[in-house]
């Protein structure tokens, strides 16, 4: 099952008042609302949305992560990176269709990463797409120079253009994960409360550790997010709860919850912050991105 096969239901509100206690046990903090970028050069916040379990949200947190950062008026940019084109499919793109992709600026030198840029349906936002053609790259890319930095280069030409790049990686922890996590400066780990999703914690942040010892020093945890949260089973409150006592601070205040609605967006190609705005997965996801930001800001 794929990030955009959940079985979801409609469930509560997601977050709580400042100092009364949030899903995950703790007092949710107060964040401040976002403010506008600056006007100037900028200098893209790279966040890579990496599990290599599948099914747990990454492609739905990054579409909605995304969609949410640009309502605040920041630039943003959507990298699928994982050959199932899932996320260009969740913004109404069909990869079989695409004549360039991040396949080619990986592989040639000789395209220009403008041409190969979407629009998406979200103003502010722009994707990078993805399709099958990207799965032949991990396999060609072995031969390479300097392997482990391909989507850094490629990142590099527009990081200038952005407030934020999101990096939708595939569910695995081959090269292109590595590739991921060697072009970021922060990953979030989206966390499906179920118990054996917690098993595979533990192998993602040491090769998180690894990659931070032999490639990108600067790499750093943002949040391991909580994802397809049904409050009313004991099994996932208990996992949340485990997650926390396990990880502590770095576990995300705000929780996403189950709901039919992230299916629909798929179908509709589009996030739910336009889809449903004011459903309780939107306000999730807006909510998430002041906790991003206040994160980022810390840090």
């Amino acid at each position: 099952m794929n990030d955009n096969d959940e079985a979801l239901f409609e469930t509560d509100e997601v977050t709580a008042a400042p100092d009364e206690l949030g899903p995950t046990g703790r007092p949710f903090p107060d964040l401040p609302e976002p403010t506008p970028p600056r006007d100037g050069p900028k200098k893209a916040v790279i966040i890579a949305m990496c599990n290599q379990k599948g099914g747990v949200g990454k492609t739905t947190t990054t579409i909605n992560l995304g969609a949410a950062l640009a309502e605040t008026g920041r630039r943003v940019l959507l990298v699928d990176f994982d050959p199932q084109g899932s996320l260009s499919v969740g913004l109404g793109v069909n990869p079989h269709t695409l004549d360039l992709s991040i396949y080619n600026l990986l592989l040639s030198r000789d395209t220009d990463v403008h041409d190969v840029i979407l629009e998406s349906p979200v103003e502010n936002m722009d994707l990078l797409p993805a399709n099958i053609d990207l799965s032949a790259a991990e396999v060609q890319l072995v031969s390479e120079v300097a392997r482990e930095h391909t989507l850094r280069r490629v990142l590099k030409d527009v990081r200038g253009e952005y407030d934020d790049i999101l990096i939708d990686c595939a569910p695995s922890l081959g090269l292109l994960t590595v590739n991921a996590l060697t072009a970021s400066d922060q990953v979030i780990m989206p966390l499906e409360c179920e118990f054996f999703a917690l098993r595979g914690i533990a192998l993602l942040t040491d090769t998180i550790g690894k990659v931070t010892d032999r490639l990108n020093p600067d790499l750093e945890i943002l949040g391991i997010l909580g994802t397809m949260y049904d409050s009313r089973t004991i099994h996932s409150r208990e996992v949340l709860e485990r997650v926390v006592e396990a990880f502590g601070e770095q576990v995300f205040h705000t929780v996403i919850k189950r709901t039919i609605k992230f299916p629909e967006t798929t179908v509709a190609g589009e996030p739910i912050t336009t889809y449903a705005p004011s459903s309780p997965g939107a306000i999730a996801y807006r909510t998430l991105a002041k906790e991003v930001l206040a994160r980022c800001h810390d840090a």
